[in-house]
Formats: C-alpha cells, structure tokens, sequence
C-alpha cells in the first residue's frame, strides 16, 4: 500500500484544519495579549480605547499597513493585527477547504459549496 501526502487524506484534511484553526487564534491571542501588556507597561493603565464602529476588516488592515510603513509603531498596532488574524482565521480555513476540494479531490459538489461559503465571507468582511 502505497501512502500518498497527508494533506491528500481526509484524515490529513482534518488536521489541516484544525492546525490552521490552532495557529490562528494563538497567534491572535499572543498578539493581542502583547499590545496589551505593551500598553499597560507604557501608560500604567491596562484598560484601552479603541473604538472600531464603521471600521470593516480591510479598512482596519489597510490602515496598519499606512502605519507600519510609516514607521509608527504602538500597542493599537498589535491588537489590530490580533483582531485582523482572528477574522481571517475561519476565512483561511475555507479557502484551504475549498482548494483541497477542488484540486485534491476534484468534488464539485463540495467545492461549490465551500466557494459559496468563501464569497459569503468575503462579503461579510467586506461589511461596516
């Protein structure tokens, strides 16, 4: 028996995603608890204010991106790209979904529904 790649195993998908699921909330966590800490140990305060209201995630990305490439570094900055990998941790996971159905399996079915699925999230991160 002849074993191919993992990832072409349902078995392999499984862990795939669970991976990517993991890895994305605790980076998430270990970047929003850092910005965190860094605000607390610069103002003495650990409560912050960072209204986020008709702010939609690529807006909020495009903003950091100014604000690195400028140069300007600060705690906000952390806890945005925490909050960024949070909501782009489910959409990861259906694009891998959707691309394993398509290229590994070659399931229609299955890739139309996760494309579905993936157009779904896109508007909804697209949203105010």
């Amino acid at each position: 028996m002849c074993a191919g790649p993992a990832w072409r195993e349902p078995r392999g998908m499984d862990h795939l995603i669970g991976y990517i699921l993991l890895s994305g909330v605790l980076l998430s966590a270990a970047l929003m608890l850092a910005g965190l800490g860094w605000h607390w140990a610069a103002s003495g305060d650990p409560r912050m204010e960072a209204p986020l209201a008709g702010v939609n995630l690529f807006q909020l990305v495009a903003a950091d991106l100014r604000e690195v490439a400028s140069g300007r570094l600060r705690p906000r900055l952390l806890i945005n790209l925490g909050l960024a990998v949070l909501l782009l941790t489910p959409y990861v996971r259906v694009t891998a979904s959707m691309l394993y159905f398509a290229a590994a399996e070659r399931n229609w079915k299955y890739t139309l529904f996760t494309s579905f699925v993936f157009i779904l999230l896109t508007y909804s991160l697209s949203l105010r």
